[in-house]
């Protein structure tokens, strides 16, 4: 099992962003600079283990949430993903897209 740090940082980002935070204030209630948390978002830093609680306690978010989409080995992962991207399609390819699934499912 592996992290995927880029899809961490994609996680913290949206969390921080929800939370209507910036980068800035985050660092603040963290104890951490502000470049580390724009680098923990952008994958260029890897967060220790309490670096990384310290900023799901800031966001109100548990480690789980952050990690869901980051281990390459969680299926949960690949349902987040395709939820997210059938939330960007309009109605007639959200049909067209469960009429592939359904033909994909019956050659199974």
């Amino acid at each position: 099992m592996q992290l995927d740090y880029k899809k961490l940082g994609k996680r913290i980002k949206l969390a921080r962003e929800k939370k209507n935070l910036t980068q800035e204030q985050l660092a603040e209630i963290v104890g951490v600079s502000n470049n580390y948390i724009s680098n923990i978002e952008r994958r260029y830093s890897k967060p220790s283990l309490e670096t990384l609680i310290k900023i799901c306690n800031a966001l109100g978010v548990t480690p789980d949430y952050v990690l869901l989409d980051s281990i390459y080995t969680s299926k949960e992962y690949i349902k987040d993903e395709i939820a997210e991207k059938l939330r960007k399609c309009s109605n007639t390819n959200t049909r067209i897209i469960t009429k592939f699934i359904d033909l994909l499912l019956e050659e199974q």
